[in-house]
């Protein structure tokens, strides 16, 4: 008996085409603070340079915007019971933003509240997550440092950053709807630690160390940077791959047009990028203004030459 087609919905498939066509490459203006807990700073520094585009399928950006649809009915469960939340900032009007290193690290904290059950006269940083079922589960079990670091060190560097020094951690079991709450402390020396890891990726020219030097140690398997890392992929075109840009103070500056850059700069590039050596899996051997000249682990060569970048024969 011959096997039945596979039906797909046209609605379906419309539904989350639509979402990635909304869909931007993923480079984020900033290192954010949710990311700052991440072990490998090397892949901090590849985030941050924008070197790796990401594309996510449309039901898996579907499944993130429900979690930021969640956020509005965890922000009523709690004035439902007398809490005080401040879910936006009331002299901007709009989410709760905090910075450093000239405004390249930072984020947006969900919300701020007091007037907790557990704690009614203190100010607390409000982080809200949502969790499949064996996610909550150890988070249950562990608690949030143990269990989700890189949530714990958003927390603290929120806390540090707005001088707060309580954090409130209210997770959802997105299966069963079941609750997690738990109040997170300041740790000032792991604060300080985590601001001064964001600066130290922020303004570092070279990438920095790897987690791990076995590129089949987990974290290295999962990482979308692998390829680029191990040299088998080309780093995207963009201004913070250039040799030219440079991090500056509310921004970033390219030495080559002697100009700030803007976000739609950035990701543009222009015909006169020349990638950062570092990205180049190769060694560099010579170069004048528009050019750069590399040997390659091969015997080969390869020359960047701006857009118009291209391999060359072997000796």
């Amino acid at each position: 008996m011959a096997e039945l087609p596979t039906v797909v919905s046209p609605t379906r498939e419309a539904i989350f085409a639509a979402y990635e066509a909304d869909a931007r490459t993923g480079f984020r203006a900033h290192l954010g603070a949710s990311l700052i807990g991440k072990s490998c700073e090397r892949a901090l520094w590849y985030d941050f340079r924008w070197t790796t585009a990401t594309f996510h399928p449309g039901r898996v950006l579907r499944l993130f915007e429900t979690g930021q649809l969640e956020e509005a009915r965890l922000v009523r469960n709690l004035r439902r019971i007398g809490v005080t939340v401040l879910d936006l900032d009331p002299e901007t009007g709009r989410q709760w933003r905090v910075e450093a290193h000239g405004g390249h690290f930072g984020g947006s904290l969900d919300a701020v509240a007091m007037n907790l059950p557990e704690a009614p006269k203190t100010w607390h940083v409000v982080e809200f997550k949502t969790h499949a079922s064996k996610s909550f589960v150890e988070l249950v079990a562990k608690g949030v440092r143990p269990a989700k670091p890189q949530h714990c060190s958003q927390m603290q560097t929120y806390m540090r950053l707005t001088g707060l020094t309580r954090a409130l951690y209210l997770a959802v079991n997105k299966d069963t709807d079941d609750l997690y709450v738990e109040r997170v402390e300041l740790d000032v020396d792991d604060a300080d630690r985590l601001l001064a890891k964001a600066g130290r990726i922020v303004f570092a020219a070279r990438p920095l160390d790897r987690v791990s030097e076995d590129p089949a140690w987990y974290e290295c398997r999962l990482c979308a940077h692998a390829e680029l890392c191990r040299g088998q992929a080309a780093a995207a075109v963009n201004c913070r791959t250039c040799l030219s840009s440079t991090p500056v103070e509310g921004g970033w500056w390219c030495e080559r047009q002697q100009r700030a850059l803007s976000d739609a700069d950035q990701r543009a590039g222009c015909d006169q990028h020349l990638y950062l050596p570092d990205l180049v899996p190769g060694e560099q051997i010579d170069a004048d203004t528009d050019w750069v000249r590399y040997q390659l682990p091969g015997g080969g060569f390869w020359c960047d030459r701006g857009r118009d970048k291209f391999e060359e024969g072997s000796r």
